[in-house]
């Protein structure tokens, strides 16, 4: 995965930054680069700020380095929350998203997004969201209101089936047929993930939204997946019909494109379709080469 070293020249300087830490987890108080301008007035061309929304143990610098600055460069103003994190806890411990229950994350989110529509005067936002960035965000607006403040939801390797990627998915199944659900959900609750149960497949989380699904009236949806994702297993958990959706399967377009769920946020191809859903009436035409599996 391509991470820029955003920031790391303005730690403080009693702060070690081993390379490989500043690759997980950024810097203290790190932005991607391109993000949380908050003097941001959006244009004409591009009226909705966009608010990027990382995945599962990521936060707003790491899962966003390659795309914020692409979007910025293309006259949007960029936005960018880490959720689900602990804040109390030291650095580079509080830099690690996405583990507090979603629930918890959803109303996050719902904050942030007024921040930012204060901030610019914007009407709505567009959500970019990356694995649980494409599925929290739901909660938020199906039951927190957000569908009157949110325009477009572009999920980059969704999950709105959940995963069903072994052994996660079979020790629920055990759990359920022994009594133990909600001991085996608390547990690895204590042990620090929130959303970690909620995220596979047949969870309470699931269930929820009902036979409606997850989608919500006046939002539009896209939905870009890969075939060789490796946590979203299978992959066509990430399509759900709608008419408000679309659905984009990277390799109908291009069997060149390996890459899988983590790196989907590098993809150069798969950041074509999420310009494209941005602003539909300016399509671009989509290139095809050779897409490694993992993008270093």
């Amino acid at each position: 995965m391509t991470i820029a070293l955003v920031g790391a020249q303005n730690a403080s300087a009693d702060v070690p930054l081993p390379p490989e830490i500043v690759t997980l987890v950024g810097t203290p108080d790190g932005h991607a680069e391109g993000s949380n301008d908050w003097t941001c007035t959006p244009s004409p061309e591009h009226p909705d700020p966009v608010v990027l929304v990382h995945g599962t143990s990521q936060n707003r610098q790491n899962d966003w380095s390659t795309l914020s600055p692409v979007l910025k460069a293309e006259g949007y103003c960029i936005f960018a929350l880490t959720y689900g994190n602990f804040p109390d806890l030291p650095w580079p411990l509080n830099a690690v998203g996405g583990l507090g229950s979603m629930e918890d994350s959803a109303r996050q989110l719902a904050s942030f997004v007024d921040d930012v529509l204060a901030s610019t005067g914007a009407d709505k936002v567009d959500l970019v969201g990356h694995s649980q960035g494409t599925l929290m965000p739901a909660k938020y607006v199906r039951e927190q209101g957000g569908n009157t403040k949110v325009d477009k939801y572009i999920s980059m390797a969704p999950m709105w089936a959940g995963s069903h990627r072994p052994p996660y998915e079979q020790i629920i199944q055990v759990a359920d047929r022994t009594g133990q659900r909600d001991m085996f959900e608390q547990v690895v609750r204590t042990a620090g993930c929130g959303s970690c149960p909620e995220l596979i497949a047949g969870s309470s989380w699931y269930e929820s939204f009902g036979a409606d699904g997850p989608y919500a009236d006046g939002v539009e949806y896209t939905n870009i997946v890969t075939v060789h994702d490796n946590v979203v297993v299978p992959y066509t958990s990430g399509i759900r019909e709608a008419p408000n959706a679309e659905n984009i399967v990277l390799q109908d377009r291009c069997p060149l494109d390996l890459v899988e769920h983590e790196d989907i946020v590098d993809d150069p191809i798969a950041g074509v379709h999420v310009l494209n859903a941005l602003d539909p009436s300016h399509p671009r035409q989509v290139p095809c080469f050779p897409v490694p599996a993992e993008l270093d």
